[in-house]
């Protein structure tokens, strides 16, 4: 049956691919028409701009500068925007760091442009004016959130439409920084959307209202019943979430009724028409956008998917890898023999979960809910149930099941089986009862069951288990989503590390990798990996650190604290390190029971895994020797990494998190 599956697959794929995505936090897009070399006029005029037209654009009341410097054919034309709810000092931080990133990302190109929240920059050799109207749209980008609006979709849809129309009509025409904001009510689920609409400010009202009309011709139809999307374009952009996104109040409110959204009637020249969408990426210059990829793949395609793969691999296991049709990690003859021997029937796990009975429900998270059942052999098993709106993909699925199989340590999550079958995706685990950290860490009465004895085991758990995945397996193993609520607890409170599907494996003379996606949980990622996309075994010390100074406080670190000079619990941790008052950031519950000298020696080790720079961090093995010793001696640590942070910074971690 599974043959018979693959042309479905590849017309899923299709749509997947071709659907509007991105991923990766910022996004550049780099200009193929024409380059410059390096230490040529081009160059010196790119210089110049950078060390300007930051300060420019933020001293200005609309935080919008433009400029050109030189003459053909080395002239530059250069554009900073900022949106329109930000300060000053976050505007300057986000266009400078938006120099060195664009120049990096698109090293030598004339024509280069890079979105952040918080701004837009845009160089070339050619400028692109306000009322541009060649009737295309080039270098657009589109990013949108998967999650889909259940209730009642229809209706979300006109108040969706008429919010995002009333929001460019109050850019366009009663602005003078050509930017706004709206906030609609729904009175069904997500009960909120917001939205935000920009153009540049050199606009008359007439093109910036054409300009946002545009875009949303283009994409508004194929983002009905998504939870968020944005268009962002040089001249224009336009975002929604359910979410609040956005600083201050609300420009436009609207509400919807049973009949509809209560709003103004916007003009109806820039009503989006229902129809294809006009592609991105034609036009007059040719550009490439090294982060458009598929965010994720459609549930159905992931199971589907993996379903043929495995059909294959049991028709087909002589051919050679390279020509198999769905390659993967694992894709060696006894790696195929270990999977096999994992498929459970889905009838068996319906019978050990009571059908997936909400009295079984341990909990749920992004990518699905958590089951305890019993197998008929009479062991404890947890079930991960995949929801049809996961977030994880078929890579992701694919990840899990490869690296799980194959990694073989006291201090990993063991994986026992897995079902696809009757549409359902199900990976099952052994079960763990004190299930995860972060659920005893994190709770006013269960913390008190964790004393320094138990923490100490639990940190030193994790390094082991830790330094297995970087050094001492068969794989060389990088996880990319470290965090208390991966972080599984056996009944003598043994930590087992577990969700391996962002993991990444390394070969073994690998130091590091870049990608254009970078996904994980604000808080625990290292500031390489979300402001370059750069990632190593250094990326996790980062997390581990991050959650080391959680379990010695109790806090969490994307949680605020307002010391009166700090934000975060790494800006605080550190802040006290400095005045020597360390002890009084141990967790409360604690009462005072535990022995100074080896909470002092933790936070020492904790804070040189969560250092700004990646090379200075220490590896693992590193840490589990600093661990099970006093006698090492340990190097002074630097200021953790978004010490002080602000701006562009932030705003970056924030986007970061979202699509992780």
């Amino acid at each position: 049956m599974a043959h018979h599956l693959l042309p479905v697959v590849v017309a899923i794929l299709a749509v997947a691919l071709f659907a509007p995505h991105a991923a990766g936090y910022p996004w550049p897009a780099c200009g193929e028409s024409s380059n410059f070399e390096a230490n040529s006029t081009y160059q010196a005029h790119l210089n110049l701009v950078a060390a300007t037209l930051p300060k420019n654009a933020s001293a200005s009341p609309n935080l919008f500068a433009t400029t050109v410097v030189g003459a053909v054919p080395d002239q530059l034309w250069a554009m900073g925007l900022c949106r329109g709810d930000v300060n000053a000092k976050t505007c300057f931080s986000c266009l400078t760091q938006a120099f060195q990133d664009l120049t990096n990302y698109c090293a030598y190109n004339k024509d280069a442009t890079i979105y952040y929240d918080p701004c837009i920059l845009h160089y070339s050799d050619v400028h692109i004016l306000p009322d541009d109207d060649t009737g295309t749209l080039y270098d657009t980008l589109n990013v949108y959130n998967l999650g889909n609006v259940t209730s009642d979709p229809a209706r979300f849809n006109r108040l969706l439409a008429a919010l995002i129309n009333a929001t460019a009509d109050y850019a366009a025409y009663n602005s003078t920084r050509r930017f706004a904001t709206g906030e609609g009510d729904f009175d069904k689920e997500p009960h909120k959307v917001y939205t935000l609409a920009q153009c540049t400010p050199d606009q008359t009202p007439a093109q910036c209202r054409k300009c946002i009309a545009r875009l949303i011709t283009e994409s508004l139809d194929v983002y009905m019943g998504h939870i968020g999307g944005r268009v962002l374009w040089v001249n224009c952009n336009y975002r929604f979430e359910t979410a609040p996104f956005y600083n201050g109040p609300a420009m436009v409110q609207l509400a919807s009724t049973s009949s509809g959204a209560q709003a103004p009637a916007p003009a109806p020249a820039m009503l989006p028409t229902v129809g294809t969408p006009v592609a991105a990426g034609g036009g007059r210059r040719k550009f490439r956008v090294p982060v458009l990829v598929p965010a994720v793949v459609l549930p159905t395609l992931a199971a589907l998917n993996l379903v043929a793969c495995l059909h294959f691999w049991r028709r087909r296991r002589s051919v050679a890898q390279a020509k198999q049709p769905c390659p993967m990690y694992f894709a060696e003859a006894e790696d195929i023999e270990l999977v096999d021997s994992m498929l459970i029937d889905v009838s068996t796990l319906r019978a050990a979960t009571g059908d997936f009975a909400e009295s079984n429900k341990l909990g749920e998270g992004g990518f699905g809910a958590v089951y305890q059942g019993v197998l008929p052999d009479g062991d404890e098993i947890a079930v991960k149930r995949l929801s049809q709106s996961s977030t994880q993909g078929v890579d992701e699925l694919k990840n899990e099941l490869a690296l799980v199989a194959k990694l073989k340590h006291k201090n990993l999550v063991r994986l026992v089986g897995f079902c696809l079958e009757q549409q359902e995706r199900l990976l099952v685990y052994e079960f763990l009862p004190n299930r995860s950290l972060d659920l005893i860490l994190f709770d006013p009465e269960k913390r008190e069951e964790l004393d320094w004895g138990q923490r100490y085991k639990i940190i030193n758990g994790i390094a082991r288990g830790l330094q297995y995945l970087h050094e001492d397996s068969q794989l060389k193993v990088v996880h990319r989503d470290l965090k208390a609520s991966n972080i599984l607890l056996d009944a003598s409170m043994n930590p087992k590390i577990s969700d391996f599907g962002l993991a990444r494996i390394f070969g073994r003379d690998q130091t590091q990798a870049v990608t254009n996606r970078v996904v994980g949980t604000y808080g625990y990622m290292a500031p390489e990996y979300v402001m370059r996309g750069n990632y190593s075994v250094k990326s996790d010390v980062f997390s581990f650190g991050v959650m080391m100074l959680e379990i010695i406080t109790g806090r969490k670190n994307n949680d605020c604290y307002n010391s009166g000079r700090s934000e975060d619990l790494l800006t605080t941790v550190w802040e006290h390190w400095e005045a020597g008052t360390v002890a009084e950031m141990v967790d409360p519950c604690l009462g005072g029971s535990f022995p100074v000298g080896d909470v002092l020696r933790c936070t020492h080790i904790g804070l040189l895994c969560v250092q700004g720079d990646a090379a200075v961090r220490p590896v693992m093995s590193s840490v589990v020797m600093m661990l099970g010793s006093d006698t090492i001696t340990l190097q002074a640590p630097s200021k953790p990494a978004f010490f002080a942070r602000n701006g562009a910074g932030n705003a970056a971690l924030s986007t970061a998190s979202v699509q992780g």
